[in-house]
């Protein structure tokens, strides 16, 4: 279960004061697929990073699977994120110096993961994602959509109980964003799996069971 209360984050620069969120509350149950919808600067990145504990509210609460995260000592809340959360992240967020094979067992060998075993699960997934002769081949041979199906199977590969995806369509044509929204979904209903998706995408918001609108911080909507 992921829980916001009156969750509000502000940042300061020489060009004044932004606010990312004003005050947000709202509820994802277990399994549930949720978009995340809004224009660009709405605050949905800021929320998926308060969720995933990458930033730190100014005022409220966020519980993410059932953890108080203010309460989490720094290494409590990198094992969460480490063993329970998987992210995608807009442009993929690849290491470059890595294989794909490589990048999609980064986190299977940062969960102490035996060998054969990484293997084996990395050859599934890249399967599954349509990319099994891609393993020895550098991001930068991939093409836009390649990247992002690499980025789905590393989040996904430890099998995470929330799975958050920022934009994931971004840069993808529709057909190559609703294929890989499509397998976001089916991938995260086999791990009983909660998802959380920030788009603007009408495509992915049809794909998903729920939309939660953000407009200036604020939830503005959930139908």
């Amino acid at each position: 279960m992921i829980a916001l209360e009156d969750v509000a984050k502000t940042y300061r620069s020489q060009r004044g004061v932004t606010v990312a969120l004003a005050g947000v509350s709202l509820r994802v149950g277990q399994g549930q697929a949720v978009a995340l919808v809004g224009r660009s600067g709405s605050g949905k990145t800021t929320l998926l990073h308060c969720v995933a504990g990458i930033e730190r509210p100014d005022h409220g609460r966020v519980i993410c699977l059932g953890l108080d995260l203010a309460a989490l000592a720094p290494s409590a809340l990198q094992r969460l994120l480490r063993e329970r959360v998987g992210i995608v992240f807009q442009r993929g967020g690849l290491l470059s110096y890595l294989t794909v094979a490589e990048n999609v067992a980064f986190p299977l060998s940062l969960n102490g993961m035996a060998r054969r075993q990484r293997e084996r699960r990395v050859l599934e997934l890249l399967d599954r994602v349509g990319l099994a002769q891609a393993g020895r081949a550098l991001p930068d041979e991939l093409s836009g959509g390649e990247t992002q199906r690499v980025a789905l199977a590393r989040a996904i590969a430890h099998r995470p109980q929330l799975l958050l995806a920022d934009e994931p369509t971004a840069s993808l044509d529709s057909a190559s964003g609703g294929r890989l929204v499509g397998l976001m979904l089916e991938l995260g209903r086999e791990h009983g799996c909660t998802v959380l998706v920030a788009t603007h995408d009408p495509d992915v918001v049809r794909l998903t069971e729920e939309s939660i609108e953000l407009r200036d911080g604020q939830v503005v909507a959930r139908p």
